[in-house]
């Protein structure tokens, strides 16, 4: 029974949607020991009702900035999260500075475009837990430090 419950969660197609706006860089800085720190305040909006079925029991999405080094192919950062508890709960606009702290091991992120991607992972009651994610472009740092 729990089998064909989960397998039913296959017949949905969801087409959840999200955009993030950057609306200041609150701090850009060069910490002592050679790392760029970034604090930045975002306005994150989603439409995400469509992933939950009635085998949902609840969402957690976080927003993570990606970006390149000359050492690693993929950085990413964790800037925000929350947990959805329902599908009243899943259309959401919030207005927020990033929950963690933003430090890249090194001095790379000058002049350097970055990814926003918001992530989420759909944790059933029964089979399977399912992620994915949108990936938003066209963001990048200031060329000196604030």
């Amino acid at each position: 029974m729990c089998a064909m419950a989960s397998l039913s969660d296959n017949l949905n197609t969801p087409s959840p949607t999200a955009e993030i706006q950057v609306t200041n860089i609150n701090r850009f800085q060069k910490q002592p020991r050679g790392n760029d720190e970034v604090s930045l305040t975002m306005n994150i909006s989603g439409d995400l009702q469509t992933l939950f079925t009635w085998n949902t029991k609840q969402l957690f999405v976080f927003v993570a900035a990606e970006y390149k080094t000359p050492k690693n192919s993929l950085n990413q950062v964790s800037l925000w999260d929350a947990i959805i508890p329902s599908k009243e709960h899943a259309k959401f606009w919030i207005q927020t500075s990033n929950k963690y702290r933003f430090i890249d091991q090194g001095n790379n992120l000058r002049g350097k475009e970055f990814n926003l991607t918001l992530h989420w992972h759909v944790m059933p009651k029964t089979g399977k837990m399912f992620a994915d994610k949108i990936v938003l472009t066209g963001y990048s740092f200031p060329e000196e430090y604030r």
